[in-house]
């Protein structure tokens, strides 16, 4: 990757703190509550299918998943579900939205490391609210020059986001976990990259076989690494 870089973009869930496994704890219980009806595994497939079929009226977040999981429950069940049980559905939702912000990685002092040496931004996407939310209890929110909410990241979304910030490509970087939203639309636009795995990501975010072999693309295992990986790119 080329020195020169003057902007870091970070995504939010699963980079800078916990996300996907919340998720996963509700779909858990779900599931359990489903189990008269169906197989947790069963439960599980359905429910991810509906989740990805909704994005697009939907979008992306906790409120999605919520609605999602009222509608499987009713196909599921045969439309036998009692409203006790939609009840308990709907609090699962209420829970999946007042979680706790858990950071990754000594994220707080990676922020404070770079903060002065470069412009911080950051690129999320999902419920408008819901994010807003977390990023205030994260206690990241001072280290930010920009925030952006975004009901999706894709190649369209980043091209519109350099425009109005007036951000040249060779001068930004995007650190993330998910290849198809933070990594490969930010290449696509001749900007760096930063990808760090999680083990926990969604399915949905999964990109098969992808080569991260690419000469403005880095991959580190941790947040962490990220001010030592920079500083010998100058």
């Amino acid at each position: 990757m080329k020195s020169g870089i003057k902007v870091i973009a970070f995504d939010a869930d699963d980079t800078l703190w916990e996300n996907q496994p919340h998720f996963d704890e509700i779909i858990n219980a779900f599931s359990d509550i489903l189990e008269p009806y169906c197989p947790p595994a069963k439960s599980r497939k359905t429910i991810h299918k509906i989740q990805v079929e909704n994005l697009p009226v939907y979008g992306f977040g906790a409120r999605s998943l919520a609605l999602s999981m009222v509608q499987a429950a009713c196909q599921l069940s045969d439309y036998r579900i009692d409203a006790v049980s939609i009840e308990k559905i709907i609090q699962l939702g209420r829970k999946l939205l007042t979680m706790p912000v858990k950071l990754l990685d000594s994220a707080e002092e990676v922020m404070k490391q770079l903060k002065d040496k470069y412009r911080l931004i950051l690129i999320t996407k999902g419920d408008l609210m819901e994010q807003e939310r977390k990023l205030r209890d994260s206690g990241l929110l001072e280290y930010f020059h920009h925030i952006e909410i975004l009901s999706d990241k894709k190649v369209r979304d980043y091209r519109n986001l350099f425009k109005r910030l007036n951000l040249k490509p060779e001068e930004f970087i995007m650190v993330g976990n998910s290849l198809r939203s933070d990594i490969i639309p930010v290449l696509e636009l001749n900007a760096g990259a930063v990808y760090i795995p999680y083990p926990g990501t969604w399915e949905h975010e999964h990109v098969e076989n992808y080569d991260c072999g690419h000469e403005k693309l880095m991959k580190i295992d941790k947040l962490s690494e990220l001010p030592g990986i920079l500083a010998k790119q100058e």
